[in-house]
């Protein structure tokens, strides 16, 4: 089976095309996709069938072997400055602890403060 790499998904119009290893494109329509993805990003290396199509060579079987390098994870913090990220977040909620206990939530600008912070750490760890 062939192999190459997704060149560009569009997963609202459901389409997209591969750069086969030989430098051949492929129409890669999200129908072919494993089951549970509705879509993929550039980069991430398939192998795949194809068939002749109405408009050229289309994309049959598609099994994804590698994800595609990610953009978020190469400007994401470094591991140092994580950490005290990470300690920054866990003395606000220890804080916040105490009055949770109580029943009281924090005013709403602290929250919005913790919510922020959380999503931040999220979003570097996620990455």
């Amino acid at each position: 089976m062939p192999t190459g790499k997704v060149k560009w998904f569009d997963a609202e119009k459901g389409f997209g095309f591969l750069t086969g290893d030989d430098g051949q494109e492929v129409y890669l329509h999200s129908s072919v996709l494993p089951s549970g993805t509705n879509s993929v990003k550039a980069g991430t290396r398939m192998e795949y069938g194809i068939a002749e199509g109405r408009r050229g060579k289309q994309a049959l079987s598609v099994r994804i072997i590698g994800q595609g390098p990610s953009v978020a994870r190469a400007h994401r913090k470094p591991a140092e400055e994580m950490g005290e990220l990470v300690q920054d977040l866990v003395n606000l909620l220890d804080n916040t602890t105490g009055q949770l206990r109580k029943g009281h939530y924090p005013k709403p600008e602290q929250s919005k403060k913790i919510a922020a912070l959380l999503r931040r750490v999220a979003d570097d760890f996620d990455a």
